[in-house]
């Protein structure tokens, strides 16, 4: 009955959240896409279609005001290749031999894609960001200390029988995407209790990946774990939190969790685990299919359908997410897919590199959560066919808000101008004609500015924004452009409205 009761006020917060902003909606969603109540309280709901409810009243306020902001900056390829990847799926359904699995599919897809439009045009401060964290993070420990809960009293529910309609491989692939997000947020917080709160929604979702037996969840986190090592911050606390983590994971690894992992690679006299050559075997079979046509591909879930041609049972699964995706959605669908999650990675390294020494450390853990969460999904991906699970695409939405966040800074930071409310009409209209001028002469660079803080700003609203960073006018008239360093006015008249 708690469960029924806290997921009627989570409804309710979402849709009255929604009409003050999307945004605050699009959280609720995503936490009810994590939860999901009805397996969570299976006892007491039953077919409640909350996350549909709240993704009503949140895609009615997104139109109202126009669907958001499409100043994307440096994302804007990003969401053009989800777009494209979800209309190609559009396209396929139109012509597809089973137009039931087609549009199925495009349902399914469109369960993310519109709220990850959603989140990506209403996002507007790194505070967002973290609410996004969070939510995802707090979600999936409390998912995975119910699982822990079943397994310490006897009965492993994640292995048996999965949770959600997830078999024990897909859930784990989610778990493991988190996992990133957790490790890399501890470090950003600097309050005591959140690290504690974020620890242990960590430990039990680390637990439960070990006691999913998902081979490919366990190869990833051990590449996860590879990655972290290289982009954490070099410091004594990280890299002991770093050993301590390994150090629990080796613990708490039974023997049964090490041989169902080192099955991976065992080979007897030449001969790979049957599950793994079946593997190898279903995938040569979908690149046979797909050869039949590389463009148009056999159409949305469509594999399933042609399985039994080869061989195998009916509606067989190609147990991988990348090769399914190929088979079923041609050349194009696949590039647009695989690409949406290179591109949030390439652009994420990119913001890490230079905001490695920002004084606000959000964009830079931002951009490590996300390339060591992306990496670690993808290669779990790779053992397992799960289009439909929503974690990994709010992970690089994390990736892309900040990318939007941070080059909007940049922008207001070298284009902002506030104009004194004590000047008459004429002249604020030289004012502004001589900080145009001055903007466009001496235009500042953000990223090397020593003297602004930037965490005031980046959690700012975006209508107080230009505020924060706004010169002086009448220094910018009385000093014509090129008499005074720019950094010195930033370090001047703007470091005090900053800090």
């Amino acid at each position: 009955m708690k469960g029924l009761i806290f997921t009627w006020l989570l409804t309710l917060l979402g849709v009255s959240a929604s009409f003050i902003r999307p945004y605050h909606g699009f959280l609720v969603y995503v936490a009810l896409a994590v939860l999901r109540p009805d397996a969570l309280w299976s006892s007491h709901i039953q077919g409640g279609r909350f996350s549909m409810i709240v993704a009503s009243a949140m895609l009615l306020n997104w139109f109202v005001r126009c669907c958001g902001n499409w100043n994307l900056g440096p994302a804007r390829r990003v969401v053009l290749l989800l777009l494209g990847y979800w209309l190609w799926s559009v396209f396929l359904a139109l012509s597809a031999d089973s137009p039931a699995h087609a549009w199925y599919f495009v349902e399914q897809q469109s369960k993310i894609v519109l709220p990850f439009l959603v989140g990506i045009t209403t996002v507007q401060s790194s505070v967002d960001l973290r609410r996004l964290a969070w939510v995802i993070v707090v979600c999936q420990g409390y998912v995975s200390l119910e699982l822990n809960r079943y397994y310490f009293s006897g009965y492993n529910m994640l292995w048996e029988q999965g949770f959600a309609s997830l078999d024990n491989n897909s859930m784990a692939i989610g778990l493991v995407t988190t996992l990133g997000v957790a490790f890399f947020l501890f470090f950003y917080e600097t309050s005591t209790i959140r690290r504690a709160v974020i620890a242990g929604c960590a430990a039990f979702i680390g637990h439960a990946i070990l006691f999913s037996f998902s081979r490919g969840a366990m190869l990833a986190t051990v590449i996860f774990l590879g990655i972290s090592f290289f982009i954490i911050r070099k410091t004594t606390l990280h890299y002991a939190v770093y050993a301590l983590g390994i150090v629990v994971a080796l613990f708490t690894a039974g023997p049964q969790v090490r041989d169902r992992f080192m099955e991976t690679f065992a080979q007897e006299n030449g001969v790979r685990e049957a599950s793994a050559q079946s593997r190898l075997d279903l995938w040569r079979d979908c690149i046979t299919l797909l050869a039949e046509d590389p463009v148009m591909g056999c159409g949305p879930d469509h594999w399933p359908l042609h399985a039994h041609e080869f061989g195998w049972p009916a509606g067989k699964e190609a147990h991988s997410l990348w090769v399914q995706t190929l088979v079923e959605l041609g050349v194009p669908g696949f590039l647009m897919y695989v690409g949406f999650f290179v591109i949030v990675l390439v652009r994420c390294w990119k913001l890490l590199q230079k905001t490695l020494n920002d004084e606000d450390a959000w964009f830079a853990d931002s951009a490590r959560m996300t390339i060591a969460s992306i990496i670690g999904f993808m290669v779990s991906a790779q053992f397992v066919s799960l289009e439909a699970l929503e974690i990994p695409y709010y992970v690089a939405l994390l990736g892309a808000g900040s990318l939007v966040v941070h080059a909007r800074a940049v922008q207001a930071a070298q284009a902002a101008v506030l104009v004194p409310s004590g000047l008459s009409t004429e002249r604020r209209i030289d004012a502004d004609a001589d900080a145009e001028k001055f903007v466009y002469e001496a235009p500042p660079a953000f990223d090397s500015v020593p003297a602004l803080s930037q965490r005031r700003y980046m959690n700012s609203p975006a209508d107080e924004q230009p505020a924060c960073l706004a010169m002086s006018i009448s220094t910018a008239v009385a000093e014509p452009a090129g008499t005074r360093d720019w950094r010195d006015i930033i370090g001047g008249e703007f470091a005090p409205v900053m800090n």
